[in-house]
Formats: C-alpha cells, structure tokens, sequence
C-alpha cells in the first residue's frame, strides 16, 4: 500500500469499524435462526453502514480541525489534516460522497423491502453529521456514548435483521443491547484518552463528567453489563448456550481497563482503546457466530 494510500485508510479510523460491521453480523445471525438470509440485503446493508461510519469519521476530522480541537501534537489517527496537510475541503467531499453512495444502497434496500428503511436511514446519517458538525454538536455533550450505542446499535441490529425476515421481535432488540454499550464503550475509551485536551477546548463529555478514575470503572462496567446481559438472556431462554461464546472475549475487556489505569499521557492510553475496540469485535462475531451454530446444534 503506497504512502498515500495509507493516509486515506488511516483517516477512515479502520480500527473503529468494528461498530458499523459488528451489528450487521449480529442481525444477519438472529435472521439466519430464523431461516431467513439474503446475500444482496447483507451486502448492501453491510456496506452502507460501514460507508456511513467512514463518513461520519471523515466529519469528525473536518469538524475537530475547523473548530481547533486537532493539532500536530494530537494522539491517534485525528488530525490527520494538520499533520498531514490533506486538503480539509477534500475530506468534506470525500465524506459527503460516501454519504451519497449510502444512499444509493438505502434505495436498493427499501425497493426490496419497504420505504420506512428511508426515514430511519436518514435520522442515523443526520446524526451521524451532527456528531461532530452542526452548532451543537453531540460529541460536545454527555450523550455521545448514548447516540453511538444505539444506532449504531440497536437500530443497525433491528433494521438488518427486519430487511431479511420481514419482522420486529423482542427477542432481536433485546440482543442488540450489550452490542449498543459495548459500541458505548469504544467512544468512552477515546474520550478517556482524550480527556484533558477535550476539557480545554470546552467540551463536556461523560468522561469529562465523572473524571477519569471514574470514567474508567464506568467503562468497565459497561464491559460487566455486556457479559451479565447475555447470561441473562440465557438463563431467559432468549439466547441458547452457545451464545456464551462470547465470553472468550473478555480477556481483551479486563486488559482494556488495566491499560487504563495509572496512564497519564494520551499515547499511553492508545493500547487500552484499540483492546476496546478489539472486545467489541470478539464479543460480537463470538456472538454472532454462538446464535449460528444454536441454529443447527441447539
């Protein structure tokens, strides 16, 4: 991959994917239960949410550098623009491209299905730009973790699972829940790590909120939560056994908080973010892959 190229890739933030791909393979698995599995909807679901992921990103690094916030000392794959020099024009348009082509799949998927995909589609893409653009933007607030969790969540969660059965159950938004807090809790990560440049430039996240030892015992709590729901949803009948396998991820989950706690500088805490992310990934395809194999073991 050519340098250039790897400016692009790392300016997608490919290592936060996880939430857009995530909730699309848990979907596919609850439909896939219920006999129901359709390759071209998966496709252009699973595409269109990561395109809109991407954008949403490509928003974030546009907004943080016109508002300031991304500078050549900042931590991480932002700011990407000021230690780069990419064109901050050229990522706007690029972001508003992948938007464009999102709907062009949104189209296909509510011609095979229905229009209301349309309404839900657009609410996810108008706050997925009001995140970090807009005059108030989201990831200014305490609510971050909240609007990332569940549509990225929830809502992904429900809409794949109802373009391939046609159906709403409680049973799917129930196991959509510990994805949305576990997407939660890969936000939460980045605003600990970016707590003390986020305070200065006036912004008032959760983590900013509770302070940073207790942000961190909050993100393991979301981590606690994630893997108790699903017991839970075991011992509910919701789930059979083999959705435990997602518990082989919880090993990243403890060392996410470990390489949390005594940090101090951003680059410190860069292990313990990608650990997050990497819990998100295994607890959802373990996951995923627990509710397939129940299908055909029981």
């Amino acid at each position: 991959m050519t340098a250039k190229w790897k400016k692009w890739w790392r300016i997608t933030r490919p290592h936060t994917l996880t939430a857009s791909f995530v909730p699309v393979f848990v979907g596919t698995a609850l439909a896939y239960q219920e006999g129901s599995l359709n390759f071209y909807l998966l496709a252009a679901m699973l595409l269109a949410s990561m395109l809109i992921q991407i954008a949403t990103n490509l928003f974030n690094e546009y907004y943080d550098f016109k508002r300031g916030l991304d500078t050549e000392e900042s931590v991480g794959i932002g700011g990407a623009i000021v230690r780069e020099g990419m064109s901050p024009r050229l990522v706007l348009s690029l972001a508003l491209f992948l938007y464009g082509v999102s709907v062009l799949l949104g189209v296909y998927i509510c011609l095979k299905t229905t229009w209301w995909i349309a309404v839900i589609g657009a609410i996810s893409m108008l706050v997925g730009y009001l995140y970090t653009g807009g005059p108030y933007p989201i990831a200014y607030t305490p609510f971050g973790e909240i609007f990332a969790g569940f549509f990225m969540g929830p809502v992904i969660i429900l809409i794949t699972y109802y373009i391939q059965t046609g159906l709403l159950t409680l049973k799917t938004f129930l196991v959509s829940i510990p994805i949305g807090v576990l997407i939660g809790a890969i936000l939460m990560a980045n605003n600990i790590r970016d707590l003390d440049k986020d305070k200065e430039k006036g912004r008032k996240t959760l983590a900013i909120l509770l302070g940073k030892e207790k942000a961190i015992k909050f993100l393991a709590g979301m981590f606690i939560f994630s893997y108790l729901w699903v017991f839970f949803l075991v011992l509910a009948d919701y789930l059979y056994f083999w959705s435990l396998l997602c518990c082989i991820s919880i090993p990243k989950a403890r060392q996410a908080v470990i390489k949390f706690k005594g940090k101090k500088l951003p680059i410190e805490m860069m292990p313990a973010m990608k650990l997050t992310s990497e819990t998100n990934t295994g607890f959802g395809i373990l996951l995923a892959l627990g509710i397939m194999l129940s299908t055909h073991i029981g």
